[in-house]
């Protein structure tokens, strides 16, 4: 029995977000203390405000750089199969389509030629008539 088809998605993420040692992690650090309590001085109970001098900039690691860059191209070939797809049933549609007014249109000039030819026997049928019942007429060549 064939295997469940899996999703896209899901296989980019377990590929890239699979837990192994890495060097390069992103390290986070929001406040720094600085400042030493002596054995009289208990520490404050409050928390400090964070200010933006303690606020370190968040660096994208380069996994998570590579891992987005891979995810958008996994997505946008995914968008383009299915624009590629949706062109090509189009196509199809406008051949089958094209297909059926061509023969709709050769099926009508094969009944008007029938039509002429069913005129012209009637036509000829009158000019022998029209010759054999008074003899003064000549007949007319076609």
């Amino acid at each position: 029995m064939a295997k469940p088809r899996k999703s896209w998605f899901g296989s980019i993420r377990r590929k890239l977000f699979m837990s192994s040692p890495s060097p390069s992690k992103t390290i986070i650090v929001l406040h720094t203390n600085n400042t030493t309590f002596s054995q009289e001085q208990p520490p404050p109970s409050k928390p400090t405000a964070i200010t933006h001098d303690h606020v370190c900039e968040v660096i994208p690691s380069v996994s998570e750089t590579t891992a987005a860059t891979k995810i958008q191209a996994c997505f946008r070939r995914h968008l383009a199969r299915r624009a590629y797809k949706a062109l090509r049933s189009l196509v199809k549609l406008q051949a089958v389509v094209r297909g059926a007014y061509v023969r709709r249109q050769s099926r009508i000039a094969l009944e008007c030629m029938h039509a002429l030819a069913r005129l012209q026997v009637v036509v000829r049928a009158r000019q022998l008539q029209l010759l054999t019942s008074n003899p003064r007429y000549s007949p007319v060549i076609m």
